[in-house]
């Protein structure tokens, strides 16, 4: 299991749950995972590292009560890896995105800001100093994936592309809406981007978290025995292995992903 101790600049480096519950999220995830973890108090409270093999895979934090009043939904946050946190920031607003928080320090480990794209879809930033994110990603368990759904891929492309300097390349996979990717530079894949269809129905734009799973029927069928709801089956993609999406028991959706044999 690799160690990560850095994340190269533009690249997702950590994965975040806002919680109205931590307890019940807790029981959910460390026994959907095997996740162990640890609570620990902050000066804004208390907060949870999930770990998976005594390294840090996830972490938790209580959703407060006006965040709840302004309409912050339970949900996952996908953290991008930066080396000037203002810098980035400043170029989202440039760009046609809002700072719903920050640039702020958290503490020393490092220095973080909460944005939302022009589509919609939140996302956060983070410089690190004493935290550089996840130790363990890729792996059974672990954040693997992080795919854009939004209603203007163009824009969206354009967008991302300024702030993080990511460039964007299209794969045609057959049964599924034309994909596209994100890279940071050669082979250094982000995550992926699809546009809304009309079939799935009144989801706004958002990053959906992929954790990694070695066997997605079991898995699958864990997250239900504890709670959640499928929201799409175990599904092949063809040539890539196999998805499904989860609904766990305080209505956060997340992905997982299987890959695919050789």
């Amino acid at each position: 299991m690799p160690d990560f101790k850095e994340h190269a600049p533009g690249t997702f480096c950590y994965c975040e749950l806002a919680s109205p519950d931590p307890q019940v999220s807790q029981r959910f995830y460390s026994r959907l995972f095997g996740w162990d973890f640890a609570e620990e108090e902050t000066p804004h409270g208390s907060y949870t590292q999930f770990k998976l093999g005594g390294k840090i895979t996830a972490a938790l934090y209580k959703l407060v009560p006006e965040q709840i009043a302004q309409g912050v939904p339970p949900h996952w946050a996908s953290y991008v890896s930066v080396a000037d946190c203002d810098a980035a920031t400043a170029r989202v607003t440039t760009l046609g995105g809002t700072v719903a928080m920050g640039p702020m320090d958290v503490m020393d480990l490092g220095r973080m800001s909460v944005c939302i794209d022009p589509l919609g879809a939140a996302f956060c930033i983070w410089q690190p100093r004493r935290n550089v994110g996840v130790d363990v990603r890729d792996e059974p368990g672990a954040m693997c994936w992080h795919e854009l759904m939004t209603t203007d891929t163009d824009r969206a492309s354009a967008f991302y592309g300024g702030v993080f300097g990511w460039e964007t390349g299209d794969m045609a996979i057959e049964g599924f809406p034309p994909y596209h990717f994100f890279t940071a530079g050669p082979e250094r894949w982000v995550g992926g981007m699809m546009a809304i269809q009309p079939e799935m129905g009144p989801i706004p734009p958002h990053w959906l978290l992929y954790f990694s799973a070695s066997d997605l029927d079991a898995v699958h069928a864990k997250a239900l025995e504890l709670g959640g709801q499928s929201m799409v089956p175990p599904t092949v993609i063809p040539d890539h292995g196999r998805f499904a999406v989860i609904q766990d028991p305080q209505g956060v959706v997340f992905g997982l992903h299987e890959a695919r044999e050789g």
